[in-house]
């Protein structure tokens, strides 16, 4: 009897989908185990992700489940998350302070890659990890705005060497547009613009990070393959539209990333479907499932789908961008989903001997 109760109790549990993962527990990479006790039983889950936002939720749903099994009177669930550092294919040693560095991408401009960058972080910030973002965009540098950052704040030097990055909603960010004012451009070839970089992120005293969002520019050029021939990637997201011009240059990114080695850890399709506030019709502007298309052909996970919706575009230019804004709305709970299937894809991948796991 006590074989069959046991036997019933880790059947639900691998049988438990995840939510927001399309998984179940028996078809992820985690750790889990029952403990079985005379009137009950004792559950834990680790994840290599965080998942403050479906943690509640899992422990309700299979709290419930399981009390429905005879003799299962106490059911405790504890769940937990650990991140670890990654290997990266190009084998660079990794940065002591930094575990892993995520590069979000998109063939060209305007397709809402900066506003992804900073909610996908905001989003990996919210869930529990602790998070950068490193603005790559020299010539046009954007997040300080989008993460209202007054133009007059300079980050502080440490022992007049190191940049300290600034602090705002929970995220450490540094950017060439923390150091310059709003009307000033930067007027550099290459090679300087590709040294600024690197500078940024060599220079830079970061404070243990989980995860490193690098926002890039658009396009295939020098700054990209100063990133992958300077800093440990552990894998890249494109962004793009559903459009096919968008998409031509979204395969020119992906192609780009598998020259220099770097893995395509998802692909994000933003402005996939407008919805008018007025009447509540829905039409996909810019063509439809051109995401999930470019995705299978280059077998990579499609990550998840954004709206065009003006909101996001009024929150990111307000300073106070979606994850934060309405930290309730569907876009957000978007946003986070996202967050949660790339940090997990990153848990997938080999762990580093690099740089000892820290609990």
């Amino acid at each position: 009897m006590g074989n069959n109760k046991q036997h019933a109790v880790e059947s639900l549990v691998a049988a438990y989908s995840v939510p927001g993962m399309n998984r179940t527990l028996q078809n992820m990479q985690c750790v889990w185990k029952v403990d079985m006790m005379p009137k009950g039983c004792k559950v834990f889950i680790e994840f290599g992700f965080p998942c403050k936002g479906i943690k509640s939720k899992i422990v309700k749903d299979l709290s419930l489940a399981l009390a429905q099994v005879q003799g299962m009177d106490t059911v405790t669930v504890d769940v937990t998350s650990r991140i670890v550092a990654h290997q990266v294919l190009s084998q660079k040693p990794l940065f002591q302070k930094i575990k892993n560095i995520i590069a979000v991408a998109s063939g060209k401009g305007g397709v809402g890659k900066s506003t992804t960058a900073v909610n996908i972080a905001l989003a990996l910030s919210v869930e529990g990890a602790r998070v950068g973002i490193l603005d790559a965009d020299i010539h046009g540098p954007s997040i300080p705005m989008m993460l209202g950052i007054d133009p007059a704040t300079r980050p502080e030097m440490i022992d007049g060497t190191y940049l300290k990055p600034i602090e705002q909603h929970g995220v450490q960010s540094l950017s060439m547009g923390n150091l310059i004012t709003e009307n000033t451009p930067v007027v550099w070839r290459g090679p300087k613009v590709s040294g600024a970089l690197l500078q940024l992120f060599q220079q830079s005293c970061w404070d243990e990070l989980d995860y490193l969002v690098i926002d890039l520019p658009p396009g295939t050029g020098d700054i990209q393959l100063t990133l992958a021939q300077n800093i440990p990637v552990t894998g890249a997201v494109i962004v793009t539209t559903p459009q096919d011009i968008a998409l031509l240059d979204a395969r020119k990114a992906i192609e780009m990333f598998a020259k220099v080695n770097i893995p395509v850890l998802g692909v994000v399709e933003n402005m996939s479907v407008y919805t008018c506030s007025a009447c509540g019709h829905s039409e996909h502007i810019f063509g439809a499932e051109g995401g999930r298309r470019i995705a299978a052909e280059y077998n990579a996970p499609l990550l998840g789908s954004l709206p065009l919706a003006l909101s996001i575009r009024e929150q990111a230019d307000g300073g106070r961008p979606t994850v934060i804004a309405d930290p309730e709305g569907a876009i957000s709970h978007s946003y986070r989903d996202i967050a949660r299937n790339l940090a997990y894809n990153i848990s997938c991948m080999e762990r580093s001997r690099a740089i000892p796991v820290v609990s």
